[in-house]
């Protein structure tokens, strides 16, 4: 049988062996809402059973911040389960991003629009209304067939350096490449970069959003750091790594999307001299806070020990009142928070408003996912807000339930009782 993971001893941007943990987190199961088990034909005691570490490390070389424990890509993409179209906000962001890039590159009508990772085509599809022709590339089978036939070419398979020299060849340079919460993904960077630049000309531009690392260090971003999220960029190291694909980072801009994410802007041609100003300010900043020394990221571990301690006290409080206690938002980061604050004895079940999984599963832990109706149908005691980050549209939304005594729990970035 193929091995669900494996580990890595040398950084994926620059290939160093001086790779140094700097922040230990508890392992995760493979299983996780993403991952569709029964498409896959997987058996899914073994996918909950099996922990695979989570711990964050430093290249020492470079300073590029990676999981370097990796998850069989075919076993997390071939079925995935997640669709863009769920996700609060996404869509506008990904119209303007369209709309945006469109005018940077006088984006004519038949222009070629290639995105990498495109998922269900929420960003292609404005590049299409523009008049430009797009296609896109995502192993997710059943997500690509579905794009395709609502008029989003996609291609459902990975995107391969070989691949790039094949659209290349078959249809022209691309006049945009996109590729957003995806670039971090991949294991194998080298190979895919190489695509893109294949499919590249002097006028084309290469557009990727991903996470900040910076940001999921300073605002605690601790649920988004799992198995599909292989790489917590910064924007000093990519530039060394492009550089050495002979492709240059010129603009880069920072976002509020996911906690905290940068979207970069990359030509071809190795540049000579000095980063433009937003590149240079990016890495002067963090440079400045130490993001490429390893003593930087240890409090991480211990902000994580005085959460888990917080929520604990939080819960025997409610536990006390013999009611349930709930979870809010069950994504695949709530499988991240279950392991690093110990959750998985104390969450009777997850409320989910748009649910991708019958329940979160673990090796000692089944836990239901249920629609909000649960609030009101089984009143916990407290509802603890995993998704926190949206905490705010989660609250407005079940305001009747609080004012009629529910409380809900944020429990980052610090513990905060609504």
């Amino acid at each position: 049988m193929k091995a669900l993971s494996h580990h890595r001893s040398t950084c994926r941007l620059c290939g160093s062996p001086a790779v140094e943990m700097v922040v230990p987190l508890a392992p995760i199961p493979v299983a996780t809402p993403n991952i569709g088990i029964a498409a896959n034909g997987l058996d899914s005691l073994a996918m909950a059973a099996t922990l695979v570490p989570l711990d964050l490390w430093l290249c020492r070389d470079c300073g590029h911040v990676q999981l370097l424990d990796i998850i069989d890509p075919e076993v997390h993409y071939n079925n995935f389960s997640y669709r863009t179209a769920i996700s609060l906000g996404l869509g506008e962001h990904f119209k303007q991003m369209a709309d945006s890039v469109g005018t940077r590159v006088n984006l004519q009508p038949g222009d070629l629009v290639v995105e990498v990772g495109s998922n269900d085509g929420t960003l292609l599809e404005p590049f299409q209304h523009a008049g430009a022709t797009v296609l896109g590339i995502d192993p997710a089978r059943e997500t690509a067939r579905l794009a395709t036939e609502r008029g989003i070419e996609t291609l459902a398979t990975f995107f391969t350096e070989e691949l790039g020299h094949q659209i290349r060849a078959r249809r022209g340079p691309a006049k945009v490449v996109v590729c957003t919460n995806t670039y971090a993904n991949l294991d194998d960077i080298d190979g895919p970069t190489r695509g893109i630049r294949a499919l590249m000309d002097e006028t084309s531009l290469f557009v990727f959003e991903t996470q900040h690392g910076a940001d999921v260090i300073d605002r605690f971003l601790i649920d988004t750091i799992y198995h599909e999220h292989l790489s917590y960029f910064l924007v000093g190291p990519l530039v060394r790594f492009f550089r050495a694909h002979d492709m240059e980072l010129v603009e880069v801009e920072h976002l509020p999307t996911k906690g905290g994410s940068f979207r970069g802007y990359v030509r071809l041609g190795s540049g000579t001299g000095e980063p433009s100003g937003s590149v240079a300010a990016f890495m002067a900043a963090e440079q400045a806070a130490g993001l490429h020394n390893p003593a930087t990221y240890w409090p991480m571990s211990d902000r994580l020990t005085k959460a888990r301690a917080d929520l604990v006290e939080v819960i025997a409080h409610y536990r006390a009142t013999g009611r349930p206690i709930a979870g809010y938002g069950a994504s695949v980061g709530t499988v991240t928070l279950i392991s690093q604050l110990n959750l998985a004895q104390s969450l009777d079940f997850i409320i989910d408003d748009k649910p991708l999984t019958e329940a979160i599963i673990g090796p000692d832990y089944r836990i239901p996912v249920v629609s909000p109706q649960a609030l009101t149908e089984r009143n916990p005691a407290c509802v603890i807000i995993l998704a926190w980050r949206y905490a705010e549209p989660i609250i407005a939304r079940n305001s009747d339930w609080r004012a009629k005594g529910g409380r809900f729990i944020v429990p980052l970035p610090t513990l905060v009782e609504l």
